[in-house]
Parts: structure tokens; C-alpha cells; sequence
């Protein structure tokens, strides 16, 4: 399921925080089972910066993960995220996936606004 906003391309890159360049379909896919297989994940997009034109678009997102390992235990954390789509005859795909931990200004910043919101 996961795999369906990605494009149908040889090239396709993907870099998880903290880990090494991902390149192809089949490697990022095995990629995303590996984490996944760890427990449920959550990912929220909280700010998103896009830049599109007719045939591209650039996301730059602070996404809370939340992640359930074990049965009463949850993590929660924050990527920065810079995600490339094209457009395709199917619709818009993701050619490009770069994510990196959040910093504590950015964790701060997203926090912030959740308490002026609510």
C-alpha cells in the first residue's frame, strides 16, 4: 500500500534519518517492510511547505512519527522531510523520499502551535 505513491521508476531514491541513500523501487520497499516489521507506525504531517509546478512539486515536512512497539509503549518523534514528486499519467508519484531527525528548534516550533491552536 505504501508503495503506490511512489512512481513506477528505475531511479527512485530514498534516504531514511539517519541512514544511507536507498536507490530502486525493490530496495525501498524492503526498506520501509524492515521498519514497518518493528510495530506500528503513525506518521502525521505537521507543517508542510510545497513548491509545485505543472510538472513537478517539492514538500518540505515536520512529521510527527509515533511508533507502538510493544503493547502500552509508545515513541514519538519528529523528521524533517523533503519529498519530489512528478506528475505521471497515473497521477502525482514520489521520485524522492530524504528524511532527517528533527531538531529540538523544530520539535519546539510544532509544539507551540499545537498549544495556540487547541
Amino acid at each position: 500500500m505504501l508503495m503506490r505513491v511512489w512512481a513506477d521508476e528505475d531511479d527512485l531514491v530514498c534516504v531514511h534519518p539517519g541512514g544511507p541513500r536507498i536507490v530502486g523501487a525493490a530496495a525501498i520497499r524492503a526498506s520501509f517492510e524492515q521498519i514497518l516489521s518493528r510495530g506500528v507506525l503513525r506518521i502525521t504531517p505537521e507543517r508542510v511547505l510545497r513548491t509545485n509546478t505543472r510538472s513537478c512539486a517539492v514538500h518540505s515536512v515536520v512529521e510527527r512519527v509515533q511508533m507502538q512497539a510493544d503493547p502500552g509503549e509508545t515513541k514519538f518523534a519528529f523528521v524533517l522531510a523533503t519529498n519530489i514528486y512528478i506528475k505521471t499519467p497515473d497521477g502525482w508519484r514520489m521520485v524522492l523520499h530524504h528524511a532527517s531527525p528533527g531538531t529540538a528548534h523544530e520539535v519546539a516550533e510544532v509544539i507551540a502551535t499545537a498549544e495556540r491552536l487547541h
